[in-house]
C-alpha cells in the first residue's frame, strides 16, 4: 500500500477506516496525541466558522432513541456523520452509540473518505469537551467530578489530563461497576481515580464537573445545591429532545456556552430555556470576540451536544492521519468506466466477464 496515493486527482478508489484500522490508527499515534490533534483541527476550523454552512442535525426518533444526520461544508469539502443514540442498547450487548463519516470534494461531488465514527466519535467529543473547558475552567484545575462512567468516561478524562492538567478524577454511576470498570481502565494513565457513592461525593473538591449519562430523559443528575460558585460544568449527556442532565436553576446562575444555538435549544440544556436566553457561541471565545471565564466566582456551563462541524474536523484529522499510518483499506465504492457515459456498457463488459465471453 502506498499511503501517498491519496490525492484526489489520483484515486480510483475510497480510502475505508474500518474499526479495526481505526483502532490501529489511534493505537500508532497515541489515544492522547489523537485527541490534541482533533482538537486542534477543531479550533482552526471554529475560527473560520463564517465560512461553513451550519444546520441543525437532522433526526428521526422513535420512543428507543434518535438517529441522525449531520452535514455540513466549507464551500471546497463536504462531510456528513450517521449517528444513533439508543440508550436500551446496553442491556442487548450494543453500544449505545454508533456511527460512521463521509468526507467528498464538493467540486466533483466524489468522496474522499470513508469511515467509522464510533470510536471516532467518542474522541472527538472528548476533546471538543477539553477544548472548551480549556477556555472556561478555572485555571489550575486539577481535579475532575465525573457523573456517568460509560463508554464516552474514560476519553473525557483522558482529554482533560492530556489538555488542561487534570490528575485527580472522582467517579461515580449509579452502576458501581462502571466506575470500577474506569478506574481499571485508568489505572496506567497517571490520573487517581477515586470511586465515589454519590454524586454529591464526587463533586466534593472538583473544579469541573463532567456529565454524561445516557438515559433519554429528562433527569437532574446535578440539583441547584449542589453546584457551587467558580466551577466549571461540562454537560455532555443532553443530546436530543427530552433529554436533560441539569435542573434549571443551574442554567439560571451559570454563564452559558454552546456550538450552535439552534441545535442546542433543540437538543441542550438550553431546551429548559426561553430561546431568547442570553448564551455565547464558543467560536466568538475562540476568536476573542466574547470573553470566557471572567472571575473565579463564575459558574460557566458548556452545553455539548455536538456539532457537523466538530465531526468535519475529526473527519479531516483521519484524512490527513492516513498518510503516515497507512491503516485504511481502498474500497471500491468509485464506478471508473473506459467513457464516463458508458456506464451499462460497463455492466455488459462485467457480465461478459461472469459468462467467460470476450469483452
Amino acid at each position: 500500500m502506498n499511503p501517498t496515493s491519496l490525492a484526489p486527482s489520483e484515486l480510483a478508489y475510497v480510502p475505508f477506516v474500518s474499526v479495526d484500522n481505526m483502532m490501529k490508527n489511534v493505537s500508532a499515534i497515541g489515544v492522547e496525541t489523537v485527541m490534541k490533534g482533533i482538537a486542534d483541527y477543531i479550533e482552526e476550523d471554529f475560527l473560520r466558522w463564517e465560512s461553513f454552512d451550519k444546520k441543525p442535525r437532522i433526526p428521526a426518533h422513535a420512543p428507543q432513541g434518535v438517529i441522525e444526520l449531520m452535514p455540513t461544508s466549507d464551500g471546497k469539502t463536504f462531510g456528513f456523520k450517521y449517528v444513533n443514540g439508543h440508550p436500551d442498547n446496553i442491556k442487548d450487548g450494543r453500544q449505545t452509540v454508533t456511527g460512521f463519516g463521509v468526507l467528498s470534494d464538493l467540486s466533483t461531488g466524489y468522496p474522499l473518505l470513508f469511515t467509522e465514527m464510533t470510536i471516532l466519535t467518542a474522541l472527538r467529543t472528548a476533546a471538543n469537551s477539553a477544548l472548551a473547558a480549556k477556555y472556561l475552567a478555572p485555571k489550575s484545575s486539577k481535579t475532575m467530578a465525573i457523573i456517568g462512567n460509560g463508554a464516552q468516561s474514560d476519553f473525557q478524562c483522558l482529554a482533560f489530563k492530556t489538555m488542561l492538567g487534570i490528575t485527580e478524577i472522582r467517579a461515580y454511576d449509579i452502576d458501581p461497576d462502571a466506575s470500577v470498570r474506569l478506574a481499571r481502565n485508568l489505572a496506567t494513565s497517571g490520573l487517581n481515580v477515586t470511586i465515589c457513592k454519590t454524586a454529591e461525593d464526587a463533586i466534593e473538591g472538583a473544579q469541573i464537573i463532567t456529565t454524561v449519562t445516557a438515559d433519554k430523559k429528562c433527569a437532574t443528575i446535578l440539583t441547584d445545591n449542589m453546584v457551587g460558585p467558580g466551577v466549571h460544568i461540562n454537560a455532555v449527556g443532553g443530546d436530543c429532545p427530552g433529554k436533560t442532565e441539569l435542573h434549571k436553576d443551574i442554567l439560571l446562575r451559570s454563564d452559558i456556552f454552546v456550538e450552535f444555538p439552534d441545535q442546542t435549544h433543540i437538543e441542550g440544556e438550553f431546551q429548559q430555556l426561553p430561546r431568547d436566553h442570553p448564551v455565547t457561541e464558543l467560536w466568538q471565545v475562540y476568536a476573542g470576540q466574547a470573553a470566557g471565564r471572567t472571575s473565579e466566582h463564575q459558574i460557566t456551563l458548556f452545553d455539548s451536544v455536538g456539532f457537523a462541524i466538530e465531526d468535519f474536523s475529526a473527519l479531516r484529522y483521519v484524512r490527513d492521519m492516513l498518510p503516515k499510518t497507512g491503516y485504511f483499506e481502498k474500497l471500491d465504492l468509485l464506478a471508473d468506466p473506459d467513457d464516463p457515459r458508458d456506464l451499462f456498457g460497463m455492466v455488459l463488459r462485467a457480465e461478459a466477464g461472469r459468462n467467460g465471453e470476450a469483452a
